[in-house]
């Protein structure tokens, strides 16, 4: 029998909605769960191909929509590493999702696979995960379709964090090497990240308890989980939000991103002076800290710029403990045009370590990172990780301390490498990673803020009629399309003390993000709207312009 012979027969279990296109983006596909039925099970045929690309390596499938609400859903490819699929790969996973019939469907396989020279005689692994929302189910099955049309060895992990499914293939890949990751068992996940943690902690006072809003997903039983492995002291939590059986709860009203967006504390959290506070999203790749300050109990912030500068400085003052020269084990931080003015003034400025931008979205930060000795990313959003290339680990390895302290920065170096997630972004890792740092420092969270201030940000959204005619450049920070704006742009930051402002088209809808800070909330807010109104009349702002808009 042909490789692809039964590909027809089993998708025409799953008929592609009429009328719709599908895009793979850097989430993956995400959309309403309902209508991904045929979009899932072709994702299971091309996670298959690109497994007999990697000559049988495993590849992650992953069934979630993170921080969207709780209807939707998604898919996304993880490449052997726990990294995001390559980007060659990502027009494969478009054109197929878009397959109009079930022989176009195999028609489209087989293309695929002359194109990229596959050796489709070769077994195809998968990996595979999803998270609680309600779709998932149903689309775990049509993902299982795809695998075994094509004679694929399929392996569930059921529900876990997408942080997990990560790592998982990456352990998976590397067992038996010298670059073996771990145990590819929820358990194996557990005992890595709560082992490196108390090699960080132990002697430490003990913290107060840390309180969690797992955004009502399937990070509230996970976090549970690692926080029964560790059975210490060094993590005593405290659950919000954590209700996964009852219907539309996921992500409402809470979670990193609602945290973020709002400014506020989640739902059903009541924050209390002196307390610590963190938020999960609804897959647990993200995660944002906050607290009530001293003074009024004010709501305070501490997000994806916050984490990378707490991290950053920590590694830092390893290193140089540690007797290692800045030109052998140099600390570097990746941002994106969306990270606060004030933390990129802080790193450069009284860090004195090395800061590139890129790109918005994981995919480009990560490979940013991986040219740094030691490479800190996280988005504003919480999302983000750390990175040791293989010449900082040869460096660490060809160590040779002078002095017992020097000895203990080396230990602690290697004890932090292994508490991260270099895979992705992961909640739970991260929060173990700031709350050893928290720990060892002896740090309170408004201790950890005062650092530097932000800037005062807005972001604001201008619906237009095209959003295919915006082209930007320099980390998506000037925009080259259209001509006219950006020198009204920057003549209208040019009149803000401190002002800064960048136009960036939405991936998924016609409307354009504007992004503003300044030294003042009042020149900001006015530096925003007049950026959003200067959109809107000279790039074809689309119904009634907003009264704001200046």
């Amino acid at each position: 029998m042909a490789p692809f012979d039964r590909v027809a027969e089993y998708s025409s279990r799953h008929p592609k909605p009429a009328d719709t296109a599908f895009a793979y983006g850097t989430a993956g596909f995400r959309t309403v769960g309902t209508t991904l039925g045929s979009t899932v099970f072709r994702m299971g045929l091309l996670a298959a191909l690109r497994s007999q690309s990697k000559q049988g390596q495993t590849i992650g499938v992953m069934i979630t929509a993170s921080h969207n609400e709780e209807r939707d859903n998604g898919v996304k490819l993880v490449d052997p590493m726990g990294e995001m699929l390559q980007q060659s790969w990502e027009p494969h996973c478009t054109r197929i999702a878009n397959a109009e019939t079930d022989g176009d469907v195999a028609a489209v396989l087989a293309a695929v696979a002359e194109a990229e020279g596959v050796d489709v005689a070769v077994t195809p692994r998968v990996a595979y995960a999803r998270d609680t929302r309600p779709s998932g189910a149903m689309l775990q099955t049509a993902l299982e379709d795809g695998l075994a049309a094509v004679g694929a060895v399929g392996t569930d992990y059921g529900v876990v964090t997408t942080p997990q499914l990560h790592y998982f293939v990456r352990c998976t890949n590397t067992a038996g090497t010298a670059a073996e990751y771990g145990a590819a068992t929820e358990s194996g996940y557990y005992r890595k990240y709560a082992d490196a943690f108390l090699r960080l902690v132990a002697g430490k006072p003990a913290p107060t308890p840390l309180h969690i809003d797992a955004a009502n997903g399937v990070g509230a039983p996970q976090v549970r989980k690692l926080a029964a492995a560790l059975s210490s002291p060094y993590l005593d939590i405290v659950v919000s939000n954590g209700d996964t059986a009852t219907p539309g709860r996921l992500n409402s009203g809470c979670g990193a991103d609602y945290v973020k967006s709002n400014q506020r504390a989640p739902l059903g959290v009541e924050l209390r002076r002196g307390a610590r506070y963190c938020s999960f999203d609804g897959d647990a790749d993200r995660i944002v800290y906050y607290y009530a300050d001293d003074e009024h109990g004010a709501f305070r912030l501490l997000d994806g710029d916050k984490i990378a500068t707490l991290v950053a400085t920590y590694l830092r003052d390893l290193v140089a403990a540690a007797g290692i020269g800045d030109s052998d084990l140099e600390v570097g931080v990746v941002q994106t045009a969306y990270a606060n003015g004030s933390s990129t003034a802080y790193i450069k400025d009284t860090l004195r370590l090395p800061t590139v931008f890129a790109k918005t979205g994981v995919k480009h930060l990560h490979h940013a990172a991986e040219k740094m000795h030691i490479g800190v990313y996280f988005e504003a959003n919480g999302h983000g990780t750390v990175l040791f290339n293989p010449a900082a680990v040869a460096t660490l390895h060809a160590a040779v301390p002078q002095t017992p302290a020097q000895a203990d920065a080396i230990q602690r170096l290697w004890a932090l490498r292994d508490l991260i997630n270099e895979s992705v972004g992961d909640a739970m890792s991260d929060m173990l990673v700031v709350e050893a740092i928290l720990i060892s420092k002896a740090w309170t969270p408004a201790q950890w803020d005062a650092a530097y201030s932000d800037l005062p940000s807005r972001l604001v959204k201008v619906v237009v009629a095209d959003r295919s005619i915006f082209r930007t450049t320099n980390a998506e920070q000037t925009l080259t399309a259209p001509r006219d704006l950006q020198p009204a742009v920057d003549a209208l930051v040019a009149k803000h003390p401190r002002g800064r402002a960048f136009e960036r088209p939405s991936g998924t809808e016609d409307a354009v993000r504007v992004y503003a800070e300044a030294a003042t909330r009042a020149d900001c807010d006015q530096l925003a709207y007049a950026v959003a109104g200067a959109v809107f009349d000279k790039a074809g702002g689309r119904g009634e312009r907003p009264a704001e808009f200046i």
